[in-house]
């Protein structure tokens, strides 16, 4: 007789799931080859830990040169990294969506590359792959809607501007990133988690306290509400969040050439401010959606989130009871206190197992907490963080599993029968994402 787990992990399978948060492009919803499974940015992550030269992410769309020269730096540090997390999904994606079971090698990977890549021209084959995964819709950037030509797949999220997000070495991002809005008729794509400064091109810059408000007012009165059902932005934790005063914001602007800590604190805290008393004065049904918990590399992101941060943002939040804020977390150690807050603020949910929280044993430390802690239906239970339906896929098998776990636990202790523990489930994967985002059945 099957165990509880796997008969829960079989009944999981049958919940329509809608996949919160993803980076897939219209244009290219599956992925175009093997770069896009074996050198998604997590596994970059990986390979470079491993000696791998190559840190970066590859380009939006990269050419096969690109392609070959990083696939093939990358192959000799494959051996290091099969004990992860990040390659078993790659194993998933490659076993269950293209029938590969052997090693990739520097002689073979051409082979399995060739295979991804003449499923990827079949136009039916993405939505094959989400079909498989029994993921409903998903909401991606709108930027990547490419004119709507997927909108059977996807709804959409903002992800244009971010205040209070730091970078690497700079002090004045609040306002670089509000001036890249600022000169821009519709959004457009967000600058990048390591944004160069010099390869910058900004049309209309800030020199006072007026510009910060029309840069602001430009930025929320080109919010597409009826296209998007959300923004999505970062908390960084370096940032100290209090109210600033106009004097303030001022005098920091006049400094801006010499800024440091105390005028990155003020530029992100006053725009953040003028935005968030903008959108709770439209009235508007709008979730902002905030990952919280990583913070720049050289690279990517490490983990890093201050006990501190947790009660300022609880200030905030509150002082904006009109505003629905949903958290993406990176840092399993202060999940417990993330669920103090959904339990106590009514604005408050939280959503998912975002980057360095997105591996097993995270993965159900976080479930089972938010599962104990947090009512169903200020849980989004799934996001993938995707940038291919292929990964959607892997993930979605990897945190059904870990559900599924967790959930067994709890009906074994008495907590739950298995009914009521699918009844939970079928609440935070299917249908709080409707209620609390908007999300609506692939059509």
């Amino acid at each position: 007789m099957n165990s509880i787990h796997d008969r829960l992990f079989d009944k999981l399978g049958e919940i329509p799931l809608f996949d919160v948060h993803t980076h897939m492009d219209a244009s290219h919803i599956s992925a175009r080859g093997l770069h896009d499974v074996l050198l998604y940015h997590m596994v970059v992550s990986d390979l470079y830990s491993a000696g791998c030269p190559d840190g970066a992410r590859l380009s939006e769309a990269p050419d096969e040169a690109e392609v070959t020269f990083r696939m093939e730096r990358a192959l000799p540090y494959l051996e290091y990294i099969q004990n992860t997390s990040c390659f078993w999904g790659v194993k998933i994606i490659l076993s269950d969506l293209y029938g590969w079971e052997k090693p990739i090698t520097k002689e073979n990977w051409r082979e399995i590359h060739g295979i991804i890549a003449a499923k990827y021209a079949d136009p039916a084959w993405a939505r094959q792959i989400l079909r498989k995964a029994n993921i409903t819709r998903t909401c991606t950037e709108l930027w990547r809607g490419s004119s709507g030509i997927a909108d059977d797949l996807f709804q959409y999220s903002l992800e244009w501007a971010f205040f209070t997000r730091c970078q690497w070495g700079q002090f004045d991002t609040a306002l670089l990133e509000l001036e890249h809005a600022w000169g821009q008729d519709e959004p457009g794509a967000p600058l990048p988690v390591t944004v160069d400064r010099a390869a910058l091109q900004l049309s209309k810059t800030i020199q006072s306290l007026d510009d910060v408000k029309a840069a602001v007012k430009h930025y929320c009165d080109r919010i597409p509400y009826e296209k998007v059902l959300s923004t999505a932005s970062h908390l960084a934790t370096d940032i100290t969040y209090r109210q600033v005063t106009e004097a303030e914001m001022a005098q920091a602007l006049r400094n801006r050439d010499h800024a440091g800590a105390q005028e990155r604190d003020i530029y992100a805290n006053y725009i953040n401010e003028l935005f968030l008393a903008e959108i709770e004065a439209s009235g508007r049904n709008i979730v902002l959606q905030f990952s919280i918990g990583a913070e720049p590399l050289p690279y990517e992101t490490g983990s890093k989130l201050r006990t501190e941060t947790v009660y300022q943002l609880a200030e905030l939040f509150s002082r904006h009871p009109r505003v629905k804020f949903s958290l993406f977390l990176a840092s399993a150690h202060q999940n417990q206190a993330m669920c103090t807050l959904a339990r106590e603020l009514p604005n408050v949910s939280l959503a998912g197992y975002w980057w360095h929280n997105f591996f097993p044993s995270a993965i159900r430390r976080i479930m089972d907490e938010r599962l104990d802690m947090v009512a169903a239906n200020k849980q989004l239970g799934f996001f993938s963080d995707a940038y291919c339906a292929d990964w959607a896929y892997a993930k979605s098998i990897m945190v059904k599993k870990q559900l599924a776990e967790v959930l067994a636990a709890k009906v074994e202790q008495g907590q739950f029968s298995e009914a009521e523990a699918l009844s939970v489930a079928r609440q935070i994967l299917n249908e709080t994402p409707q209620q609390l985002l908007g999300m609506e059945p692939g059509k």
